[in-house]
């Protein structure tokens, strides 16, 4: 067989085998280099992206309820109500009563920020910015916490200190016979039940003592803490 007819031969051979060799199959949509899998493609559909997933709601502190966790300064109030161990319902409901939750709240006889603290109480508890909330917060609840201490435990008597003043607490026995004191007590220990979701009926407080011939009109929040 002469070259010319070998190469021929070959030639013929190599495109014999090239027509008998199985397809190649083109690569199908879901498994192309670079595409995701059906499971993958179904995750990324129903988990919604970053940016559009909502923050979880404040979830309140222990025994209180969803209004208490949307009040202005909610976390600042309950820290200082941890801190100085007193409850951070009543710790609201007495900012809620002296300024509404303002830190800027200024009384007409001078008391200051969120806790309404007249100056000289503020010094004695250590503050010095009168106008700072985290200051006023800690020393309110500070300065309840003394009055609490101070009359075994009684909100309503430990209230009242707060507003009139321990001396006349001491004096009468319980709360004071001011109107202005009687409402304020009654005012904040209503609050703190609405923060605690509890009975919307307004709770007694302590007995009121007698009025005496020599009561007079109550005066200003915070007294000296001593």
């Amino acid at each position: 067989m002469t070259v010319d007819a070998m190469t021929r031969v070959a030639q013929l051979q190599a495109m014999f085998a090239t027509l008998q060799a199985p397809p190649v199959a083109a690569p199908s949509p879901a498994t192309t280099a670079g595409s995701p899998s059906f499971a993958t493609a179904l995750t990324q559909a129903t988990t919604p992206a970053a940016a559009g997933v909502a923050a979880p709601p404040t979830v309140p502190a222990a025994g209180l309820n969803a209004a208490a966790a949307s009040v202005p300064f909610a976390a600042q109030i309950d820290a200082a109500a941890a801190k100085n161990g007193v409850d951070p319902a009543l710790l609201r409901g007495l900012v809620k009563q002296e300024s509404g939750f303002d830190p800027a709240a200024r009384s007409g006889v001078g008391a200051l920020g969120l806790t309404q603290l007249m100056p000289g109480t503020a010094r004695e508890l250590g503050v010095t910015d009168p106008t700072d909330p985290l200051q006023q917060l800690d020393a309110g609840a500070r300065y309840l916490k003394q009055q609490l201490d101070r009359f075994g435990g009684d909100p309503s008597k430990a209230l009242a200190a707060y507003n009139a003043g321990p001396g006349a607490v001491q004096k009468f026995g319980g709360v004071p016979p001011y109107a202005e004191t009687q409402h304020y007590v009654q005012n904040v220990l209503q609050f703190a039940a609405g923060y605690r979701g509890g009975a919307s009926a307004t709770p007694t407080p302590a007995p009121v003592a007698p009025p005496a011939a020599t009561a007079v009109a109550s005066s200003p929040t915070q007294w000296s803490i001593t």
